[in-house]
């Protein structure tokens, strides 16, 4: 069998590093990346841990597919407890990064303990090193990759990296690769920089085992035939992700001020056919470019027209980052958006938790919670272009009382605040919401407040339920492999069927991460690309690992579980508004103001909303407080876990 890919245990307090190959009855149970990762958190990290010291642990890892004759698997996952939440961390992000990793011979680190001083690791097939990272601290995130590959005198080198937000304990700082490849949510960037870890550098020439090449080649043309041929990702192609923001702004599906409005106004010049435009002005007509093995190409690249910032490259913006920098805080300028995405790369932060805070604390200033004195003497309204980019820069570097409060997160500077400002935060579990606004669509409210990492649009979004689909296309696909005849609705504001559709795609997104494939490239925005029917073959023909559909699925309701149970491990509790499974109340008392017939005077039924909660946990196999039934843990084998097998 093909399957001999190595582990890596790295202790950066003794220097220990010790590595393994990953038992074969671990892959039947996890098969790789975040899946596998959920496993090594919740038996190599203690309850309670400090999220900030060295007992807590970080893991990096390829999916199962990664560096494969399947396309597009070139996504890197993240993992450890979260500084931001006191919660699971967890972040993904593509590029080149895990390929390489694949390369230089290891499929998974775990890295452990805190380094006396600032350091990075160097992997080159199948040897690691330890290095000073000295010269290295207080680089921007490209600053740090170049520099690296300058230091060993080769440009093939990849690395994750941390910016100064990561070295400066940002809570919700990410780590990158490339120029925009991001692990944005949940701090893990500052996980690294409590680690004195400034990057993970690989470099690697060594083979990955195929177990059936031929054939896995001749299966992957029809997966491109697939995939390129779906709608979604053509017009990705074309404007990449900002095309659903230019959607579902039009419809009324955003939030803007905050959490004041749902449809941001007058912004033709942050419409995605205008960030192409500038795009093309910049870069020419074939400015597209995309991550290893992937043929969509959905990445922009452009160089910032006009500003301070004038004639600086950077590749973007996504989705996240017209929400962030555009919708939220009513900043309707294609600049500020494309210097707002530029300095968040650099620095090393997540858009859409800055984004968010930034638009919070725009609100509470508007109400008068905060006041001149505690924003320094900056005018923090709403569509102050400057001030939001201002408090990027502070926030980053801590500078300033309101600036150090946000980079502790939501919740600590809510508690530094006072004055209800709780009750403008918009979160779930301590993680600032994205920037759509789900009070018009209760299927994706739900996903909102029980996704594991804290609000998110990337662990069970349904998104699919906005095309309005026959229910015979939706019997199709969220009655495969598992079979289920309860109720589906193509209605996007109805409430029944809604939890089984959240529960399905909860799943078939934990098997994505634990392949290491692109979300874009299954039943997230596409209804007729690969799932579960698919992936055996993949698997197989490129593993050697023979799985049925329903063997995947159960894998992937047992990865979500240990995330389920790492958490419970940690504090979580059903409605609990910090540490939850619930949403602000403003969900459930304020209407959306703007949009479409079927959004304006949206909001969420909570008596509808807590029955869908209930029809969920059943689904999953929990009690009414969310906790695994005994029954649920035997039949998906984790009712001896922590099992410290590796």
């Amino acid at each position: 069998m093909a399957l001999d890919r190595k582990l890596a245990i790295i202790d950066l307090s003794t220097g220990k590093i010790e590595t393994k190959v990953i038992p074969l009855d671990l892959r039947k149970k996890f098969l790789g990346g975040r899946a596998l990762d959920a496993y090594l958190l919740y038996n190599h990290t203690k309850k309670g841990c400090d999220p900030l010291g060295p007992g807590n642990t970080l893991l990096i890892s390829g999916g199962i597919l990664t560096a494969t004759c399947a396309s597009a698997t070139a996504r890197t996952h993240f993992m450890a407890k979260s500084p931001l939440t006191g919660l699971l961390g967890s972040a993904n992000m593509g590029g080149f990064f895990a390929p390489e990793l694949a390369w230089a011979g290891f499929h998974h680190l775990v890295i452990k303990g805190k380094a006396k001083k600032p350091v990075y690791i160097y992997i080159h097939n199948g040897e690691i090193e330890i290095r000073d990272a000295a010269y290295l601290w207080g680089k921007t995130t490209t600053e740090t990759q170049w520099a690296i590959r300058e230091e060993m005198g080769d440009e093939e080198i990849k690395s994750c990296v941390i910016g100064p937000a990561g070295e400066n304990l940002v809570t919700f700082a990410n780590i990158m690769t490339g120029i925009k490849n991001a692990a944005g949510r949940t701090g893990m960037g500052c996980v690294m920089g409590s680690k004195n870890l400034k990057a993970v550098a690989v470099r690697g020439t060594m083979d990955v085992k195929i177990a059936h090449p031929v054939e896995a080649l001749e299966f992957n043309k029809r997966f491109i035939e697939q995939i390129t041929s779906a709608k979604v990702n053509q017009t990705q192609g074309v404007l990449g992700t900002p095309f659903i923001w230019g959607a579902t702004n039009s419809w009324g599906g955003v939030r803007t001020r905050n959490f004041q409005y749902n449809q941001c106004e007058d912004s033709d010049d942050i419409e995605p056919e205008r960030i192409d435009e500038i795009c093309t002005e910049t870069m020419g007509p074939h400015h597209m470019t995309g991550c290893f093995g992937c043929q969509v190409h959905c990445r922009a690249q452009y160089k910032i027209p006009s500003g301070l910032y004038a004639g600086k490259y950077d590749e973007g913006p996504e989705y996240t980052s017209l929400g962030a920098f555009g919708g939220e805080p009513d900043c309707k300028s294609a600049v500020t958006v494309l210097t707002g995405n530029h300095l968040v790369n650099q620095y090393g932060m997540d858009n859409l938790e800055i984004g968010s805070l930034i638009a919070w604390a725009m609100e509470l200033y508007e109400k008068g919670i905060l006041t001149s004195k505690q924003t320094d003497g900056l005018d923090l309204k709403f569509g102050n272009d400057e001030a939001l980019l201002e408090m990027i820069t502070r926030i980053c570097y801590r500078k300033g009382w309101l600036a150090d409060a946000l980079a502790d997160g939501g919740i600590p500077a809510s508690e530094k605040i006072g004055k209800k400002s709780f009750d403008y935060l918009i979160q779930v579990k301590g993680m600032n919401n994205l920037h759509s606004d789900e009070r018009g669509t209760p299927a994706l409210a739900l996903n909102s407040a029980t996704a594991s990492r804290g609000s998110d649009h990337l662990r069970s979004r349904p998104a699919i339920d906005l095309y309005h689909l026959p229910e015979k296309v939706l019997r199709r696909i969220y009655g495969n492999p598992v079979p289920y005849d309860g109720p589906l609705s193509s209605d996007h504001t109805e409430y029944k069927g809604k939890p089984w559709q959240v529960f399905w795609q909860e799943n078939c997104y934990m098997a994505v991460d634990a392949l290491g494939i692109c979300k874009y490239h299954t039943v997230f925005l596409g209804a007729t690309l690969p799932n579960f029917d698919d992936w055996p073959k993949v698997i197989y023909y490129n593993t050697g690992l023979e799985m049925t559909p329903q063997e995947i699925f159960e894998i992937a309701e047992r990865s979500n579980m240990v995330e389920r149970m790492f958490n419970l491990r940690e504090g979580l509790t059903r409605d609990d508004l910090k540490k939850g499974d619930m949403l602000n109340h403003r969900y459930f008392d304020e209407p959306c103001r703007r949009g479409a017939l079927d959004v304006v005077g949206a909001k969420i039924d909570k008596k509808k909303f807590m029955k869908m909660v209930d029809e969920l946990y059943e689904f999953k196999g929990l009690d009414k407080k969310g906790i695994p039934k005994p029954e649920t843990l035997k039949r998906l084998g984790l009712n001896k876990e922590p099992s410290h097998q590796l």
